[in-house]
């Protein structure tokens, strides 16, 4: 029988224990999951937090079929999404003031392309974001994000090969947007 179909039978009945023993089991897992996804160390641990808050939350009508460690990373990517959709917001708002107030370059170029790639991955759609946040940030291998995303093993090397390519595309346009020439849609002019 599995663990954690046992695990969430006892948390079920209240069992403190077991409640433990399935943080203390997903815990990192989940935490590295959102590091890779959140700006800072803090976010990463709050939202992990509430991934498991969430999950008990649920627990009453939660019916096990072997998939929690799934359950919890889907918890997890829908709170990383929340909270970026939030974050766009106040960034938006937060630009328009830097505007106003003037901008100071960074003379560091590390600091600046590690920001370009924060910027492009931002940029991703969720579906490609995921999948590349997985394979590069998690190390899974395609079968694993497959099996976790519940989607084809074709369609994971999709959505990699896709995410590099507007990966690349949207860094080039970066750096000729920061060279000073104009870029178009469709490439250079």
């Amino acid at each position: 029988m599995d663990s954690d179909f046992l695990l969430i039978r006892k948390m079920k009945r209240g069992e403190n224990e077991a409640f433990d023993i399935f943080v203390r089991k997903y815990y990192g897992e989940i935490l590295s999951y959102l590091g890779y996804r959140c700006p800072d160390r803090a976010c990463a641990e709050d939202l992990t937090q509430e991934t498991f808050v969430r999950f008990f939350s649920h627990l009453p009508k939660y019916r096990h079929q072997g998939k929690a460690k799934h359950y919890l990373y889907t918890i997890a990517g829908n709170l990383c999404r929340d909270y970026f959709k939030k974050k766009r917001e106040i960034l938006m708002d937060d630009v328009k003031l830097g505007e106003q107030a003037g901008s100071a370059e960074c003379p560091m170029d590390a600091v600046s392309n590690q920001l370009a790639l924060e910027w492009a991955l931002g940029e991703l759609a969720d579906a490609l974001r995921e999948v590349v946040t997985l394979y590069y940030f998690q190390d899974l291998k395609l079968a694993e994000i497959a099996q976790l995303l519940d989607i084809s093993l074709p369609l994971v090397k999709y959505r990699l090969r896709q995410a590099r390519q507007e990966l690349e595309q949207s860094l080039r346009e970066e750096r000729d947007d920061e060279s000073g020439r104009t870029v178009s849609k469709g490439g250079r002019r």
